[in-house]
Parts: structure tokens; sequence; C-alpha cells
């Protein structure tokens, strides 16, 4: 029987390590639940962002709105057309300066605000920039609210406070500071203080660079920081895997550190090296924060359905209820506060530690590791060595925007002919005893993206080839 569920709305997603991607010049404007991102100069515009900022003040009945950035040469610009239109809807805005976006998601509630806009476009080179939408409880718009503020920007019908009701003054804040507070209140600071933990640290020279040394220093680690200058560009693409930690893992090594950290631009993704200098996968992330926490309290654990199975073994192993869900943070969060989740988030770094927050936090997830690490003496490359081993490839094709969901059904026709049965939660799943592969659209960029699993190698690359097949003949 195919599982066959009501169709979500697309919304943007993560990916993490991409094996392959093949390039065709398409630079679209990508829009989903969670905001809107494309090239800056190219389709990514001042008045787009002023637009679509006006549009969120109307969605939010011109309420108190935070706004925080990152530190990609684009945020000055960005954040000038955000404020005009926050301003020109009537909004109060409170800015929060670069930081981030979990800072951001934190404040909402402490300011009082009804919102927020994260300028970040997280993973994305730095040529992109991206505006991401927080609602009044820190999280992302779910399908249903992404709608409605589409619904209004396209319209084009937005508040317009008259010249005697623009706010002329905007409101300044630091929510790093909230957030330390929040995540020292979380863990057993006294115990990983107890221990002294040599920690190399790579914050990609963004909004971490203003968060997690400073945590890593009220943990009492000796702190090994690298690329944690926001004033100058990005050392390498800000998407924490093998392919960008080879900087991380030299300083690991000549350091002789405990573990090795890495961020994306905006901190809801996090990358590992272990003690032993073993840069590893993506999902690995996930998969051992569910180890830790499931050892702690068995309870429901929640990710999306292109995961690494390894998550799933994990919670088998301890009899935890385990859930998948479409692709994306708010499918996510929803579904774990629904269900009550220990422990959540994707295969592509990002960690939802719910005694911080239900959001992905990067500085929750080296909260929780580090107090493992303190509590039990348990090395990384320990933890990484018992989770299940598969063979993840990513594969990314890039596609012109009115070809991709030709190209889908394209595959569906095929699968129906050979009579094979497959899950549309999200795009197209096909599953074997050995391994499965998923394609779905990305709202990222202008894509379809693939991700195959198995438990050898060459089962992996055959399974991934044979869904290239079905897409693109």
């Amino acid at each position: 029987m195919r599982c066959r569920p009501p169709r979500p709305r697309s919304q943007p997603t993560d990916v993490g390590l991409a094996v392959v991607c093949e390039k065709t010049g398409v630079n679209s404007l990508k829009i989903g639940i969670s905001g809107v991102r494309g090239v800056v100069g190219e389709t990514f515009t001042p008045e787009l962002a002023v637009a679509l900022a006006q549009a969120f003040g109307t969605y939010l009945d011109s309420g108190r709105i935070l706004v925080c950035r990152d530190t990609r040469s684009s945020g000055p610009m960005v954040r000038a057309a955000v404020l005009s239109g926050l301003l020109a809807a009537g909004c109060e805005v409170v800015d929060l300066g670069v930081c981030p976006t979990p800072s951001l998601q934190l404040a909402v509630s402490r300011l009082g605000a009804e919102g927020g806009i994260s300028i970040t476009a997280g993973h994305n080179p730095e040529p992109w920039n991206a505006l991401k939408f927080v609602r009044g409880d820190g999280l992302y718009l779910n399908p249903m609210q992404a709608d409605e503020l589409l619904d209004i920007f396209h319209q084009g019908e937005f508040a317009k406070a008259g010249w005697e009701r623009i706010r002329t003054k905007i409101e300044r804040a630091d929510a790093v500071a909230h957030h330390l507070e929040i995540l020292s209140g979380a863990f057993d600071v006294e115990s990983i203080r107890t221990r002294r933990l040599r920690v190399a640290v790579d914050c990609c020279n963004s909004s971490c660079s203003l968060l997690s040394p400073r945590w890593l220093e009220a943990l009492g680690c000796d702190v090994l920081a690298v690329n944690d200058d926001p004033t100058v560009p990005f050392p390498h693409a800000p998407e924490p895997g093998p392919r960008t930690m080879t900087q991380l893992r030299a300083v690991v090594l000549a350091g002789r550190a405990h573990v090795g950290f890495a961020h994306d631009a905006d901190g809801e993704r996090l990358g590992l090296v272990t003690e032993t200098g073993e840069m590893l996968s993506e999902e690995a992330t996930l998969a051992i924060a569910a180890e830790i926490q499931l050892r702690r309290e068995v309870g429901p654990v929640v990710t999306n359905v292109s995961t690494s199975r390894g998550v799933e073994r994990v919670a088998a192993k301890y009899g935890a209820p385990f859930l998948r869900t479409p692709v994306g943070q708010a499918f996510v969060s929803e579904a774990m506060i629904e269900v009550g989740g220990v422990i959540g988030g994707e295969g592509s770094g990002g960690v939802i530690v719910p005694r911080v927050q239900w959001t992905h936090d990067s500085s929750a997830a080296i909260g929780l590791i580090l107090e493992h690490v303190a509590r039990t003496g348990e090395r990384l490359s320990e933890l990484a060595a018992a989770l299940p081993r598969f063979t993840i490839l990513k594969h990314n094709m890039a596609v012109e925007p009115d070809r991709i969901y030709s190209l889908l059904q394209r595959m569906r026709d095929e699968l129906e002919a050979e009579k094979l049965d497959y899950d549309e939660t999200d795009g197209i799943k096909v599953s074997w005893p050995d391994g499965w592969v998923h394609v779905r659209v990305s709202n990222t960029e202008s894509m379809i993206r693939v991700i195959a699993e198995a438990e050898t190698a060459p089962r992996a690359y055959e399974l991934l080839d044979w869904a290239r097949d079905r897409v693109v003949k």
C-alpha cells in the first residue's frame, strides 16, 4: 500500500553533505514557509525585502517585531530594507544587530514581541541572503500561517502608517546575554567546569562568534576558537560538514582538544570533529544527541523523512517512539510539541533540545554534548563508534523552476509502471530493507534533491543512480 498523506505545502529545507551539484546557472528566488531567499543583486533585491517586511508587519497587525542578521556582506543593505518595510507598516522595531537566529527566537517572548525577522541565508554561500519569519512563540511560521503571509505579500495590500504614526526611533537590545542565561540554567555547568575540557570551535566569522566562545568560557572550557571575527568574510562555505571542517580538524589535533564544533552562519546547525580528528557527517550530530538524551530520558524522537536511519536505530535501541515529518524545522518543532518529544532535529546538523527551546539551536546541542562528556568521561569518538553506520549520499540537481514538478511527476509515473510502493509525505521516498531513496523539491534553491542511504556504499550509489535515472532521462 502506498503511503499518501495529504501533501504539505512546500517549505525551506536544509541539506547537509552535498556530494554532487549539477550546475545549470539557475538562481531562482525561493519562497516557502520560513521565508524567502535568493542571490543578492539577482533575485533578492531591496525592493523585495521592503515588501516582504511590510507584509509581515501587516500580518502581525503592526506590532512589536525583532530583527537580527548574520554577517554576510549584504546584511546591512537588507537590514535597512527590512527596517523600512516594518516602519512603513507602523511596527515598533527592536534591532538585535548581529546575533544567532536561536537567540532571536528566545528573545521574542522575553521582549514582548509579536514575532521576528532573521536576515540570514543560513548554510547558503555568501552571495545568498534570506528573510526567516518567526512567530510570537519563537517558532517559524507553520504552513497555514505562511500561506496567510504570502497571500498578503502577493496581494500587495499592506498596512501603511501615516507620517504622524511612523515610529521615529528603533530600539536596540542584546539577545545573546539572555540566550547565555537560558543555556546556563539548562545544563550541569558545574560538572562541565570541573572537567576543564579543551574545545575547538569554528564560528565561520558569523553570528555565533558573539555567542559560542562566551558560552564555552562560561562552561570553564579552554577555548580554541577559529574564524571568530564577525567583521571579516566567511572563511569557507557556512555549511558545517566534512567538506568545511578541515581547518577545525587541524586545530583539534594540534591543540589536543576533546572535541571540535563547527557552526553555520546563524547558529542552527552543528558539525562535529572527534578528539581523534574524525570529521563526522552532519547526519551524525542528531544521532549522537539522541543517544545522549535517551540514556537520560526515554521519550519520543522526531526527525524528518530525509534524515538517516541511524537516528531511528538509536531510538529503537531504547524503545523510544519515533516520528518522521516533512522536511523543515517548522514541521519538526510542532510535531515535537504535540508528542512531547525529548529530542529532535534534522540530518542537516540541526538539533532541538526542548529544555532550551523547541527550535534548532547549535549552542544547546553543544551544552548537551559537553554535559555528557563531563559527567561520563565518554569520548566523542566512542559515541560516534557506537552509532549504526550507513552510507548516505546527497545529490543536488539544479533545474529550471518550470520543469521541477513535471520531473517529479515523471518519476511517479515510472514508479506506478514498476508497481513500486512509495511515500509522499514530502516529495517521493522509496524504501527497501537495506536502504532508501528520497527525491524532493528544494525551497532554498532551484533544484531537486536526491538522497540515498544504504548499509553499504555500493548499494547507496546504486540507489542514487536508480533515482536519478527516473527523474531525468
